[in-house]
This record gives C-alpha cells, structure tokens and sequence, in this order.
C-alpha cells in the first residue's frame, strides 16, 4: 500500500488498485462506500432552513492522551463515543425540536439524561451537514476537549446516568491508532456499525482538528474496507 498526493486529495493504492480517493476530507470515495459525501453548510444557512428540516445536535469530547498501549503504541487522543441501543455507534446527543429549544439548550437536555452534568455551548460548535435520504435532517457536531481526568469523570457519571442500559448501552473510546497488522485499531473501529452521519462526522472532527492526518485516515479507512470486502466474499457463493 502506498498513498499518493493528486490535486488537492490522496490516493491510497494496493498494488494497481485505487482503495481510497480522499480529497481534503469534504470528499471520500472507496471501492464500497460507507462514508457518503454530505454537504456542509453554516450554522447561520442552517438557522434559516424552514420547518420541513429537522435538527440532530452530537457532541464530541475527547482529551489529549499521553499514554502508550503496551508501552509502546501512542494513544495521542481519547475520542467519546456510545454503543445505542440499536447496536449501532454514534456520538451522545439526538434531535433538538427547534420550536421549543435553542440547539445548545436542546443538546444538553439530552446529555444530560445520558452523560450528566456536562453543558456546551455555542462556542463548542464545529459543524451543520445536510444528511442524505429522504428525511431532511441537518446533522450539528459540537466538540470540546477535556483534561483526561475530566473525560474519565463522564465516563463514570455516564454509568449513572438515566439512559445507560436503555437508549445508551455504555460510552466507548475510540482507538486512534493502528496496530503493525494496518488492521488492528482504528481500521477494525471503523468496520463497525455507525448511526447515520457519525462515522462521517468522527472522520470530519478528527480532520479539522488536526488528530490524524489525512494520509492515516485514509490509510485506516482503505483497511477497513478491504477487511469488509473480504468478509463479503466469504459469504459470497464462488462464482462458476
């Protein structure tokens, strides 16, 4: 594998075979896409959407982590997410009724039923992206950064908290590093199940916040998507 700048994206090839096109972050393509493209737009435009748009507020809180797995693979970041209680991963948070909530005041009405305490506010935004399908939904990323001891504090309040073990089954942190396989870590993370627009929005965060740089997060999604080709075939019948 070996990634190639091209205009103003990278190219991640295995052999002959492009895996990955990512321009900037605004634009990622792979052989089977899970990570659709979604328009960004202002607070300020998605403000002025009509009613026929409804509103998800998620949060992403993360702290700087200076620790090694096993001595000697850097942990760099501790990213928050949840397991719902579909199965599916996503960042806390849902949707906010813009007739009687502000997006920061519907936000943390919902955190507080499934993390506790914790309160952002609109200097926490970082993000609106219009969904595709046919709800229209406009997706708000809030993220803030936390000591290590502060996001080990949600954890544990989390565990307290009215949603955990119904609508929240319990916070995971996202492994922002990968192991000498290119499989093990944040590839294997990424082959998971996500809600919605939370892998593109965990792709994004991670992005614009400078914690991983392009040419990782394209090698880390080329590896999940090959993982899941594989698995595909093997529940494939052979072709004749």
């Amino acid at each position: 594998m070996h990634v190639e700048a091209r205009g103003l994206g990278l190219v991640l090839w295995a052999g002959s075979r492009m895996l990955v096109w990512a321009v900037g972050l605004e634009h990622i393509k792979m052989s089977t896409t899970t990570v659709p493209e979604l328009k960004q737009i202002s607070r300020e435009e998605a403000m002025r959407l009509g009613p026929g748009w409804s509103h998800s507020c998620h949060a992403m809180l993360y702290a700087a982590n200076p620790g090694q797995l096993f001595g000697r693979i850097p942990m760099r970041f501790s990213v928050l997410m949840q397991m719902r209680f579909d199965g599916l991963l996503g960042f806390p948070g849902g949707f906010v009724d813009r007739r009687f909530w502000s997006l920061e005041d519907g936000l943390n009405r919902v955190l507080g039923l499934g993390l506790g305490g914790l309160r952002l506010t609109e200097a926490d935004y970082l993000s609106s992206h219009l969904t595709e399908g046919p709800h229209r939904v406009v997706a708000h990323l809030y993220a803030r950064q936390l000591t290590l001891e502060q996001l080990h504090a949600v954890e544990i309040s989390a565990v307290h908290s009215r949603d955990h073990g119904l609508e929240v089954l319990g916070l995971v942190r996202v492994p922002l590093y990968t192991q000498k396989d290119r499989v093990g870590g944040f590839p294997n993370f990424l082959s998971n199940a996500f809600v919605s627009t939370a892998k593109y929005q965990l792709l994004f965060a991670l992005k614009v916040l400078n914690m991983m740089p392009s040419e990782k997060l394209a090698e880390a999604l080329a590896s999940a998507t090959e993982k899941q080709k594989k698995a595909l075939e093997k529940l494939l019948p052979p072709s004749s």
